[in-house]
């Protein structure tokens, strides 16, 4: 049995940061069942559907990935029957999830304050760009704007290059991961009050709450931080260095790392007293990066891997999709995962990271066809063959 077995969740979201969310809840067990537009379907059925390399099925890679273990149900949200159809399933739901503009939610009458009159156990959550209070909300957002006004961007690449935004979707994962963290923290207060809530995030918010102890540095200091490409504030060395054949990291982050690796190297010129200690390598970064490189250029990755991880200095190698994907621990894991698909075949992706000790099961249901679980769910409400058919002559699902 999954943790949030029996908990059901009615998926509203499109693109990336909502789904992305809804995928988690329904990787721990939640019932998800995504609401759709009749006849299109959510905006990234169709994102790289007809790529050859990037679609399986008419499916592509995104819908693949961020719509398993969910169901689909068409409904016109736009239609009163649409609407009322949607208040029956609210009635037997936990959450209702969307990534809307703000305000939208209102105007289709399905805001936290209309659902809870029909039931007031609903638990609300909508993720946008700057939230729902403030003078930004009715902005436009999507992942680059959330990386670049959180000030992530500013830090992130060469020092004297220009800004570089990450290169994983962080603004909107981000506000995927605080949707999930606010959802379940929700779920735990309705034990207290028996209420449901809304939980207002913005990807915005979530980029700041990163910034984390470099924020408080900053408010400290006042001092604005540059690019520090891949070194530290603090720490030396703690950065990438060339091999023969590709690139390692290395973190020293303690002096008995420091001495381990002086242990290990044959470069007297900074095995000093002055960098024992972190202020005195952090005065000679220069020296130290600068050598080190030149060091580790002289053989190839796998060497110097072994070399420093015998030492038990903290190091890795930097992996391509390819070499991270085939790591034995991330495949001990279950963090690559083999999900089928209901027109047949099976799709490689990543796998759920939360690895729970006695509500953990790692099964995956297919990513569902447009509408595949329209007729199952509106069975369970009560509703016949013929209501379904005028419905769907009259374009309500």
């Amino acid at each position: 049995m999954k943790a949030l077995h029996g908990i059901r969740l009615l998926d509203l979201t499109h693109m990336l940061s909502g789904p992305y969310a809804g995928m988690m809840l329904a990787d721990l067990g939640a019932e998800t069942i995504k609401i759709e537009p009749p006849g299109t379907g959510e905006g990234t059925r169709r994102l790289l559907a007809d790529d050859p390399n990037n679609s399986w099925h008419g499916m592509g890679a995104y819908f693949l990935t961020l719509n398993r273990n969910k169901k689909s149900v068409t409904l016109n949200l736009k239609s009163a029957e649409g609407l009322a159809l949607f208040y029956e399933l609210v009635q037997t739901a936990d959450i209702v999830l969307d990534n809307f503009s703000a305000g939208v939610t209102e105007r289709l009458q399905i805001s936290h304050d209309h659902l809870a009159t029909i039931n007031p156990r609903i638990i609300t959550c909508t993720i946008t760009g700057f939230g729902e209070t403030g003078p930004d909300t009715q902005r436009p957002a999507f992942d680059m704007v959330a990386q670049a006004m959180g000030g992530g961007m500013s830090i992130t690449g060469q020092s004297g290059s220009p800004p570089t935004r990450a290169g994983i979707p962080i603004g909107d994962l981000g506000g995927g991961l605080m949707g999930v963290v606010g959802i379940l923290a929700a779920l735990v207060a309705r034990q207290q009050t028996g209420r449901g809530q809304h939980v207002d995030i913005s990807m915005l918010d979530a980029q700041i709450s990163l910034l984390n102890y470099m924020a408080t540095m900053y408010f400290l200091s006042g001092e604005i931080p540059d690019k520090l490409g891949n070194g530290h504030f603090v720490h030396v060395p703690y950065n990438t260095f060339p091999c023969q054949d590709g690139y390692i990291i290395v973190a020293v982050i303690t002096d008995n790392f420091w001495a381990n690796l002086m242990a290990l190297v044959n470069l007297p010129e900074l095995d000093s007293e002055e960098n024992r200690g972190q202020p005195g390598r952090w005065r000679n970064q220069e020296q130290i990066n600068a050598r080190l490189s030149e060091l580790f250029q002289s053989n190839s990755q796998a060497y110097w891997i072994e070399k420093l991880r015998s030492a038990r200095i903290p190091c890795a190698p930097v992996n391509n999709f390819a070499q991270a994907l085939a790591d034995p621990q991330i495949l001990a894991r279950q963090m690559v995962v083999d999900v089928p698909h209901s027109l047949g075949g099976r799709i490689r992706m990543p796998g759920n990271p939360i690895k729970l000790s006695e509500t953990h099961e790692e099964s995956y249901s297919p990513p569902p066809l447009l509408g595949q679980h329209t007729s199952e769910l509106l069975r369970a409400l009560g509703k016949t063959e013929g209501e379904m058919k005028a419905w769907r002559e009259a374009g309500v699902i």
